[in-house]
């Protein structure tokens, strides 16, 4: 039986080190981490990874709920997935385990909760970004990636995967940065 670990944060910038370290702290012998939103499970690569992983009567910790995912049901089929294998997830802020059908329904009440605060928080930004826009200082969103650095990369011969691993996003990043640079 093994305690298998997963961090997640929503992006590149945003630091993991907490949840590293509480999941080590908690005894997991594999941790497995990415920087990617939560939204949805496009993308997210290490989640599948451990999945595949688990074995009868292993365990999946995450520090916190939303850190599986914001959507109710995308998390209950990931409790789900995790249990065909005979494996369970356990939450520990606050602590939530899938042994018991308690845990089941505390579950899907927090997936709940964490699909209405998303929704909240795109609610909050949108009318944010609606004000500043009315009153003349909305200038969109920073850029995440250097794209002449892409560009560049791209007309010395480097591939698209090459390049996403140098500058460390996603293949389809830079194919759209090819797009808008021509």
């Amino acid at each position: 039986m093994a305690r298998i670990g997963y961090a997640r944060v929503s992006t590149l910038d945003q630091d993991l080190d907490i949840q590293l370290a509480r999941l080590r702290a908690e005894g997991c012998g594999i941790v497995r981490s990415e920087k990617v939103s939560g939204g949805s499970r496009q993308g997210r690569h290490e989640l599948a990874t451990v999945i595949e992983f688990l074995r009868d009567g292993d365990e999946l910790v995450v520090t916190r709920l939303d850190r599986l995912g914001r959507d109710t049901r995308d998390v209950l089929n990931l409790v789900h997935e995790v249990e065909q294998r005979g494996a369970f997830v356990t939450v520990l802020d606050p602590h939530i385990t899938t042994r018991g059908e308690m845990g089941h329904v505390m579950l899907t009440v927090l997936g709940m909760v964490a699909q209405m605060e998303r929704r909240f928080i795109k609610e909050r930004q949108r009318e944010g970004i609606e004000r500043a826009k009315a009153s003349g200082i909305y200038k969109g969103g920073k850029r995440r990636l250097d794209r002449e650095r892409i560009i560049k990369l791209r007309d010395a011969g480097k591939g698209p995967a090459a390049i996403a691993r140098e500058v460390g996003c996603s293949r389809m990043h830079v194919y759209r940065v090819f797009r808008e640079g021509g």
